[in-house]
């Protein structure tokens, strides 16, 4: 893939770039561990400084990057602005915590004098440099709540964005350059995937997050255990959405339109498979499919346009054909379900409800990246978490009830990263993000997410001999 902005709105190509050859990703390398050997002895107090900088710059440049944003991807450019202003408040948040996050750990004497300790405590190191490997769907923010922790942290960070989003890349490079950090804390690679082999390998790298694919993140995972290197992983995801007997419809509902479309449908942690109980399917379905059919597909960067194109015309065929075939073997779309006519150019795709599916369809096990939702209806709880847990990914769910019973057995066999209950899920600092099964291992943001990079090391201090 090109490492160059392609508008998707209308194919055209704003901007292209050379990937770094050899030299200078040796540069940046050594640079990197020139930059973590002094960063790493920084106060919590500096780095957040830094990091309060950085946030205060970004909501400068708010209304530029956005724009940068939709021309690279072609979320709205509404949505872009939220983002931008998402991770400014992602930096800030890890620069009031990351010291209490991080703060020494001390058992209770007793419990450790058994040792012969008079003392101990846990502390908590950086690990060093830390790849990043991103995907574009979230390009300013996939990369910032990885980055606002790893600095705070005291870790230095390379960036390997995905190959149609170059300009947010090089954004984010400048962006931390302008907030004063040390040369070589945060560097963007522009490297093609064909190179992130021999980042990883290379020893002054200590460790990898990935956000993106399912195979992309088998072959990080399989290089740095192949190296003995900490890996992050946050793969896809096909999250269900269960609406159960005693459900608000009509909240669940117009939440449903949001929760699909975000994003232009392109978000691992969208809703996608809509799980609705029999005495409340008909009357979900029917105001789902009207919410779903009064979006505005268009321009990108108008901001009364709600439905984006897709980010690449492959996405777009990808999605078709998975349409396609679960036609084909009997769904049906109760909305959408084809291209939009007035746009040509783009890689658009109408908001699409398909209903009727089975376990014979691909769409039934594969994640749709799109603005295209699965519609099932089932008799009893029960069924619903069948539903729910038939799927290889485990990222994030929803629930929609008032029934405690239904909490209580949704928390405990959902297999998914987080629960939801009663609005759709979103990525907040404060709250641990990850999944589980093919949607990857290891939590980022909150506490659990800054520890992710850290050396946990046990001090112990044994007695001090008595004075004679």
């Amino acid at each position: 893939m090109p490492i160059a902005t392609v508008n998707p709105a209308t194919g055209e190509t704003l901007k292209s770039f050379g990937a770094m050859g050899p030299e200078e990703v040796e540069r940046r390398l050594a640079t990197a561990g020139t930059a973590f050997a002094g960063y790493r002895t920084t106060a919590f107090e500096q780095r957040a400084r830094l990091v309060l900088r950085a946030a205060d710059l970004l909501d400068a440049d708010r209304d530029d990057i956005a724009r940068t944003m939709t021309l690279e991807m072609g979320k709205p450019v509404v949505a872009a602005r939220a983002e931008a202003a998402k991770c400014a408040k992602a930096l800030r948040w890890y620069a009031e915590h990351a010291a209490e996050l991080l703060a020494d750990e001390e058992p209770a004497e007793d419990d450790v004098r058994d040792s012969g300790a008079e003392r101990a405590r846990v502390h908590y190191r950086p690990l060093g440099v830390v790849l990043a490997v991103m995907p574009w769907n979230f390009p300013l923010w996939q990369v910032v709540r990885f980055a606002a922790p790893a600095l705070m942290a005291g870790n230095v960070a390379l960036l390997k964005h995905a190959s149609n989003v170059p300009q947010t890349a090089l954004y984010l490079e400048d962006l931390f350059r302008r907030a004063g950090f040390p040369d070589g804390c945060f560097q963007t690679l522009l490297i093609g995937s064909d190179g992130v082999e021999k980042v990883l390998r290379d020893p002054r790298v200590a460790a990898a997050t990935l956000t993106g694919s399912e195979p992309a993140g088998r072959s990080v995972a399989a290089i740095c255990g192949d190296e003995i290197k900490k890996t992050v992983l946050e793969l896809g995801g096909s999250d269900p959405y269960l609406v159960l007997a005693s459900a608000d419809v009509e909240r669940a509902a117009r939440t449903a339109v949001t929760a699909r479309t975000q994003n232009n449908g392109q978000s691992c942690i969208a809703g996608k498979r809509f799980i609705v109980q029999d005495g409340v399917y008909d009357a979900f379905a029917e105001q789902f499919t009207a919410g779903m059919r009064e979006l505005r597909v268009g321009d990108p960067l108008d901001d009364e346009t709600d439905i984006g194109p897709l980010a690449s015309e492959q996405g777009r065929t990808d999605l078709e054909e998975l349409v396609e075939d679960a036609v084909r073997k009997g769904a049906t779309a109760l909305c959408g379900g084809s291209r939009p006519e007035g746009l040509d150019g783009g890689w658009f795709y109408r908001p699409t409800i398909l209903a009727g599916i089975t376990a014979d369809m691909r769409i039934h096990h594969e994640e749709t990246f799109g603005p295209v939702a699965t519609l099932y209806r089932v008799r009893h709880l029960d069924e619903a978490i069948a539903v729910a847990n038939d799927t290889p990914f485990g990222l994030s769910s929803n629930v929609w009830t008032r029934e405690s019973t239904d909490v209580d057995r949704c928390v405990r066999d959902l297999q998914a990263g987080g629960v939801f209950f009663n609005g759709m899920t979103a990525s907040h600092p404060a709250l641990p993000f990850g999944g589980v099964k093919r949607s990857g291992y290891g939590r980022e943001l909150s506490g659990h997410g800054i520890r992710e990079f850290c050396n946990v090391t046990t001090v112990w201090h044994g007695a001090e001999p008595s004075e004679s």
